[in-house]
C-alpha cells in the first residue's frame, strides 16, 4: 500500500456534541419566545425565566464552537446550524422587545439587515474562501447579549436606563462590522492576477 492509499480520513459524525448544542439553541427559540409573551414584559417572575432561558441558549453558541473545534468535530450540518440558531434566537428576542415597546424598531431593523446580509455575504463568497468572526464581530455578539440580557431582566429604574446605551454600542459595532465584512468579502471576490 502506498502512503496516499493508507491516508484515512476521519469522518465527523453530525450527531456530535457540538452540533447536539447546536439543536438544543434552536429548540430554546421557542421556548424563550413563550415565556417573554407569558410575561408580557410586566411579569417580574416570567421575565427572569426568560433572560435566564436567553443566557443559556446564548452560551451555548460559545461552548459548541469551542467544543466544535477543540475535539474536531466540525461538520456541513453546523456551520450552517450555528449560525441560524444565533440568529433565530438573536431576531426573536429583538422583535419582541421592539413588540412589546422597549426597543425602537428601527434598532431590531438594523441589526437583523446587518445579520442576514453578512450571511447572505459569506454564502456568496463561499467558493472563494471563508470570513471568519473577526475581533469586532465577536465584541458585537458581546454586546448584543449583554443589551438583550439587560431589557429582559427586570431591573430597578435606576439601573434599566443603562440598557440603551449598551444597545447603542452593539448597534455602532454591529454596523462598522458590518462593513468591515463587506471589505473582507470584496476582497475575496477580486479576480486575482
Amino acid at each position: 500500500m502506498t502512503g496516499a492509499e493508507s491516508t484515512v480520513v476521519a469522518r465527523v459524525p453530525v450527531l456530535n456534541a457540538a452540533n447536539g448544542l447546536t439543536a438544543l439553541r434552536l429548540v430554546l427559540v421557542p421556548v424563550f419566545a413563550a415565556t417573554v409573551v407569558a410575561s408580557g414584559m410586566t411579569h417580574a417572575g416570567w421575565r427572569m425565566a426568560a433572560c435566564l432561558i436567553f443566557v443559556v441558549a446564548s452560551v451555548t453558541d460559545l461552548v459548541d464552537g469551542w467544543i466544535a473545534r477543540r475535539f474536531k468535530l466540525v461538520t456541513s450540518v453546523g456551520k450552517v446550524a450555528d449560525p441560524i440558531a444565533d440568529k433565530a434566537l438573536t431576531g426573536a428576542a429583538l422583535v419582541l422587545l421592539s413588540w412589546y415597546d422597549l426597543l425602537p424598531w428601527w434598532v431590531t431593523a438594523v441589526i437583523l439587515a446587518r445579520e442576514l446580509g453578512i450571511t447572505a455575504l459569506r454564502f456568496w463568497v463561499i467558493r472563494h474562501g471563508v470570513i471568519a468572526a473577526s475581533r469586532g464581530g465577536k465584541i458585537k455578539t458581546a454586546l448584543q447579549i449583554l443589551a438583550i440580557t439587560w431589557y429582559l431582566w427586570p431591573m430597578p429604574a435606576a439601573l434599566s436606563v443603562v440598557a440603551p446605551w449598551i444597545m447603542g454600542a452593539a448597534v455602532i459595532v454591529t454596523v462598522l462590522t458590518g462593513f468591515d465584512y463587506i471589505a473582507q468579502a470584496l476582497r475575496l471576490r477580486r479576480p486575482h492576477p
